[in-house]
């Protein structure tokens, strides 16, 4: 028979994530390496697994992440938010908890794109008075 998924994608500075939720044991896989193998920061880890340990779902379902783009932080936020997503549509009633927690808005703060005439989006020429 065909196996229940949850999608939810997640995003975060230039990450995507594309989240499945699998009723399983509570098995995290990242581009289809283990989360211990793929983030090398405990606190990582623990972003990741915040939806699941604030809605007691951390053993009842297998995460599946596909992830590109940005840093390590910003695909963490980005599978975290993912699995937020993937959570409601497993079961809306959770969606009080994880929206109090801030796990379903998406973080707007991106890189502030070079302006003309400076150095950086801000850093202006070093100012000599001669």
């Amino acid at each position: 028979m065909a196996q229940v998924q949850y999608y939810g994608t997640g995003r975060r500075k230039k990450a995507v994530a594309r989240v499945r939720l699998v009723p399983g044991e509570g098995r995290i896989t990242n581009n289809n390496r283990d989360i211990d193998e793929y983030f090398g920061l405990e606190t990582l880890k623990v972003i990741v697994r915040q939806p699941l340990v604030l809605t007691d779902t951390l053993g009842k379902f297998d995460v599946i992440a596909n992830v590109h783009g940005g840093g390590f932080t910003g695909q963490a936020g980005a599978i975290r938010h993912g699995i937020s997503r993937a959570l409601l549509k497993a079961d809306n009633e959770l969606r009080p908890a994880l929206k109090r927690a801030g796990f379903l808005t998406r973080d707007p703060r991106m890189k502030e794109r070079k302006k003309y005439g400076l150095k950086g989006a801000r850093r202006a020429p070093q100012f000599s008075k001669r």
